[in-house]
């Protein structure tokens, strides 16, 4: 029960559920334990998160066991929310769900729970689902580039021959960049879909569980499972990204960026800018009341050069990686949410910055450590939380070291090769 229906005056208790060692999951325990959350956390080992003192109890995270991981943390924790801190975490929540659901009134509390923290349940599958979705908001009257589901490449053809190049061709359940490639002729069209089609590469699942210590992609890989596939008309124009705080429907804060800088084409963005954007906010609005959703979601979207209107594009139905920002009433995500839960005045916290232009850490320090932007815009980093600096400096030298020694490795090899 949450402060609000008891009347209680203990702290409501918020369990983060994730899968990756993903650093902005860490930054939002942080901004929700401030808001007045007692946070708890599920995940993968050496998480981030453990290196705040903002975390009162880590559960473990079994990739192989994901389900009875998650269901175990959950009746240890006893949590008034979940939050997902990544896609495959969401995954796990809706057929934990489902799990329960089965079980009759033995399992009706978890799935209270996680219809109290994610929304309505009969609306999961459209969030995995981008021509799915993409319809749904149509109808909203929202506006979408056209989608189509792409099985074969006749069906691809026939897309072409639609709609001409170039195209966007998007994997089911990818996120982050991941999964999505622009296509501007016909072979790089076949080629995209060939691959987006196709399980990981068992390597590829390989050196993500043994270097990156990630297991997410070892089970489709092993089991050798293919993405459905889907075509997505091509607009010019400017990424742009909405992160929002649902309950029951109704958007409680929003946060609306323009995409300034990238990891990579396709890839997360490093630095943003803090925009009004009437289109998008109605937007948000719209699906959070047909999905009826609740807890943490994104938006993405592009800005079209020519006339500036925003396309929907795609849901992201978890945390995002600026949800932990806070920057006013109504722009302040932990402290809404902790409303919702508490039945309290949303009281927010000092905005961090009057910056329109952030750039946030680790990222864009990953990205390029000259970055202009770090002396330009606000640098998001958590100095307060020296530890949590710490590791994401101490993770970026591991990468960089493991991709140092593959790059000798090749040159090695490569100098035994014979000359022809």
């Amino acid at each position: 029960m949450s402060i609000g229906e008891t009347g209680s005056t203990v702290k409501p208790t918020v369990l983060i559920a994730t899968t990756a060692r993903w650093v902005p999951s860490a930054r939002l325990a942080v901004a929700l334990a401030n808001a007045g959350f007692t946070v708890d956390a599920v995940c993968p080992s050496a998480h981030p998160i453990a290196n705040t003192d903002s975390v009162r109890q880590i559960y473990s995270y079994r990739g192989f066991d994901a389900l009875t991981s998650f269901s175990e943390a959950i009746a240890n924790s006893k949590p008034d929310l979940i939050v997902p801190g990544d896609d495959l975490a969401t995954r796990h929540l809706h057929l934990l769900y489902d799990q329960e659901r089965r079980k009759g009134d033995a399992g009706e509390p978890v799935c209270a729970l996680i219809e109290r923290s994610l929304g309505a349940p009969e609306n999961f599958p459209v969030l995995y689902a981008r021509t799915k979705f993409i319809k749904l908001a149509r109808e909203e009257g929202i506006r979408v580039p056209q989608t189509e589901v792409i099985h074969f490449s006749s069906d691809l053809k026939k897309w072409i021959a639609q709609t001409d190049f170039p195209i966007v061709l998007k994997a089911d359940g990818s996120s982050g960049g991941d999964g999505v490639k622009v296509a501007r002729t016909w072979e790089d069209a076949r080629r995209a879909l060939r691959a987006l089609q196709a399980p990981p590469l068992l390597a590829r699942a390989a050196k993500r569980a043994f270097i990156d210590r990630d297991s997410r992609l070892l089970w489709p890989s092993l089991l050798r499972r293919r993405s459905i596939v889907n075509a997505q008309t091509f607009v010019a124009g400017r990424e742009a990204t909405s992160s929002i705080v649902c309950w029951k429907g109704e958007v409680l804060a929003e946060l609306h960026f323009e995409v300034l800088n990238k990891v990579a084409s396709t890839g997360h963005a490093t630095v943003l800018r803090l925009i009004q954007n009437a289109e998008m906010s109605d937007a948000s609005k719209k699906i959070a009341r047909r999905l009826n959703l609740s807890g943490l979601h994104g938006l993405d979207f592009m800005l079209e050069t020519q006339t500036e209107n925003a396309y929907l594009i795609e849901i992201n139905p978890r945390l995002t990686q600026v949800a932990h920002l806070t920057l006013g009433l109504g722009r302040d995500i932990p402290a809404a949410l902790y409303s919702a839960v508490s039945g309290q005045a949303v009281c927010p916290a000092p905005k961090v910055t009057e910056d329109s232009t952030i750039a946030l850490f680790p990222q864009e320090w990953i990205r390029d450590p000259a970055s202009p932007f770090l002396q330009s815009a606000y640098h998001d980093v958590p100095w307060d939380k020296p530890e949590l600096i710490r590791a994401c400096v101490r993770a970026r030298r591991k990468q960089a070291d493991w991709y140092s020694q593959q790059s000798r490795v090749h040159a090695f090899s490569m100098a035994r090769l014979p000359r022809l």
